[in-house]
């Protein structure tokens, strides 16, 4: 499954790690995303959502 924000699109973010020795190697830093129910047009329905979204308030959450 993709690591996707189903309400903004935010994804993993890509970069290196640098060691001590300042060897580069690559790593990512994913979003962190929560499986909430929520009422998407009218209908309850299971998404990934990105905390940040969550905490903005773009999603309703179903009860």
């Amino acid at each position: 499954m993709a690591k996707r924000c189903d309400i903004c699109g935010k994804g993993p973010q890509v970069g290196n790690a640098v060691s001590h020795s300042h060897v580069l190697t690559k790593r990512r830093w994913l979003p962190n995303l929560q499986s909430v129910r929520a009422n998407v047009n009218g209908t309850v329905k299971r998404v990934r959502v990105c905390t940040r979204c969550l905490k903005s308030g773009r999603v309703a959450r179903a009860v």
